[in-house]
């Protein structure tokens, strides 16, 4: 293959969270390039929900929202804990002090942010957990309509807000599911109804979650007159002198080198999708068919990145969220389902081994944990018929059950528990015996065995409408119904060790000169844990941020 040359200040590698640091770069005056690998922009970020956790934001400042830098600290310390330099105590009070900043300066250039009220941090409330906020900390991109990008509106990879018809925010899901229960859901459920049919009065074509934050940020982009080029891998990094000066990709059939007089910025996800890294690093059992992440998810990057002498962390962890595998071989996350009333999650011996609320990152750490002799993988998630006929399923609506799930036997029914877990190969003795003690707590609205229902997350997943606890509720109203769990994820949260600027580190823990990365191509500052809804979208933005700012501000950088 012949090669070419091209001479920027920036390359930012990955089209997702990076493009928010290729505006910040442009908007210090420097000449940026961004390159990705599909011929769609957006990555996981554009499939996500497109939600940012960013403690004591503008927005939360803005309507009274009580929260603090010392707050944000405390709730880290407790739900994260010590696991080494990819949380360092200068890594998180970056995060928390560049975010609120990142949103002021996002919004200076355009973009507009809501905030996802009540959307609770996911330890809030939780014992022994502090600073955590029950009202919430997430925010999410308002809708654009997708016409304001021009031909770009068809480059952005679907994701959320592409598979329901409505112009429905993240933040509104919960509650709006259940509009038949309550008012204060009906009238959620409404708005999203006259929001939706506004859009298409106006002829919009209107993009939300994932698909918003891109577009937004990619609006901006297009207006600083940033270079994107989608169908281009990056091949290798270039060195001189043990500085990265550039990069060398593939275009067109070319391979290209592109030097960087400032600065690399790799952002191009994690390896959810390479099996061999994925049994090389991860916890085990684990399958590709489980993961939920965007297909270009494959790691090489972070492979590159190592074989120049970065150091890797973190990287046997994932953002897990216990999936459903539908005959087909399609993952379907099962977020919503874990918390509603009438439900308990069970071990092949038919017991409960945690609380099945807790946030999905916390439940496929618990179902690893259980593993022993693997008993919890799968685990079996029950429901009775009382739940199927109030609660949603995936997409589907309440107590609609498509037949084929049963045939194909995706869900299992019967009559009876025993019958119910001879189906599924549980001890019927086992399941027999857990279901009459978690009945008992319903009713009580106490769970003593895991607590369920007194986190502020698993009571705004759960039903408000179910008294005393809106996440318990007895499972005694025949048929039965269970699917299998895995323990599928939206992406791996590990990967190469960054510093408080984003500066890619050695083996030494001294940062490689000329390259930085965020993202899940990192080892996340969260750690093992996901504090609230947006943990790993708003670490990949802000620490894009962070590195631009600081790339901008050096003097002298070779080219």
């Amino acid at each position: 293959m012949s090669e070419s040359e091209y001479v920027t200040d920036v390359v930012v590698v990955g089209s997702g969270g990076g493009l928010c640091g290729a505006v910040t770069a442009a908007a210090q005056g420097l000449e940026v390039i961004v390159i990705e690998k599909q011929p769609l922009v957006g990555g996981s970020t554009a499939m996500s929900g497109g939600v940012l956790w960013l403690p004591n934001n503008p927005l939360m400042q803005a309507e009274g929202v009580p929260d603090s830098y010392e707050e944000a600290m405390d709730y880290f310390d407790s739900v994260v804990g010590d696991v080494g330099p990819a949380s360092s105590p200068e890594r998180r009070a970056a995060y928390v002090k560049e975010g609120s900043e990142m949103v002021r300066f996002l919004q200076g250039l355009g973009m507009s942010f809501r905030r996802c009220e009540g959307y609770s941090d996911y330890y809030a409330g939780m014992r022994g957990i502090r600073g955590g906020s029950d009202r919430g900390r997430s925010i999410e991109a308002t809708f654009l309509d997708g016409h304001e990008l021009g031909e770009w509106n068809k480059k952005i990879i679907p994701g959320m807000g592409s598979a329901v018809p409505w112009t429905i925010y993240t933040g509104e899901v919960a509650p709006a599911q259940l509009m038949k229960r309550s008012l204060k859901s009906l009238g959620i459920a409404l708005r999203i109804g006259v929001r939706t049919y506004m859009g298409k009065l106006k002829r919009q074509e209107r993009l939300t979650n994932g698909g918003a934050l891109v577009g937004q940020t990619l609006r901006v982009a297009l207006r600083q007159k940033i270079d994107i080029w989608t169908s281009t891998p990056l091949v290798d990094l270039l060195i001189e002198d043990g500085r990265v000066v550039g990069v060398v990709a593939e275009r067109e059939g070319q391979r290209v080198t592109i030097r960087a007089r400032r600065a690399v910025l790799l952002s191009a996800g994690g390896f959810a999708r390479n099996a061999e890294m994925r049994s090389r690093y991860g916890k085990q059992p684990s399958s590709t068919a489980y993961s939920s992440a965007n297909p270009g998810d494959t790691g090489e990057v972070i492979e590159v990145a190592l074989e120049h002498g970065a150091v890797g962390d973190l990287m046997d962890d994932a953002w897990w969220i216990p999936s459903s595998v539908f005959p087909d071989g399609r993952p379907s996350p099962n977020n919503g389902e874990r918390c509603k009333p009438g439900s308990i999650i069970v071990d092949r011996a038919g017991k409960r081994y945690f609380n099945e609320a807790l946030s999905y990152m916390e439940a496929g750490r618990q179902m690893y944990a259980h593993n022993h002799d693997g008993g919890s993988i799968p685990s079996w998630l029950i429901i009775d018929s009382r739940n199927r006929s109030r609660y949603m399923w995936g997409m589907q609506k309440a107590g609609k059950t498509p037949e084929e799930w049963i045939t194909g036997g995706y869900m299992k029914r019967a009559d009876s528990l025993r019958e119910l877990a001879a189906q599924c190969g549980i001890d019927p003795d086992g399941l027999e015996a857990t279901v009459e003690r978690f009945n008992s707590f319903a009713k009580t609205g106490t769970d003593l065995d895991f607590f369920r229902g007194e986190g502020g997350h698993e009571r705004f997943q759960g039903d408000h409408t179910n008294k005393p606890n809106p996440s318990l509720g007895a499972l005694d109203k025949a048929p039965y119904y269970a699917v299998a769990l895995y323990p599928g994820d939206v992406g791996t949260s590990g990967g190469i060790l960054t510093d408080e600027f984003a500066r890619v580190l050695d083996s030494n823990h001294e940062p490689i000169e000329g390259l930085y990365a965020a993202g899940n191509t990192t080892a996340s500052v969260m750690g093992h844990s996901y504090p609230g809804a947006g943990a790993s979208i708003g670490a990949s933005l802000v620490f894009s941020y962070i590195a631009m700012k600081h790339a901008a501000s050096l003097e002298g950088a070779k080219g």
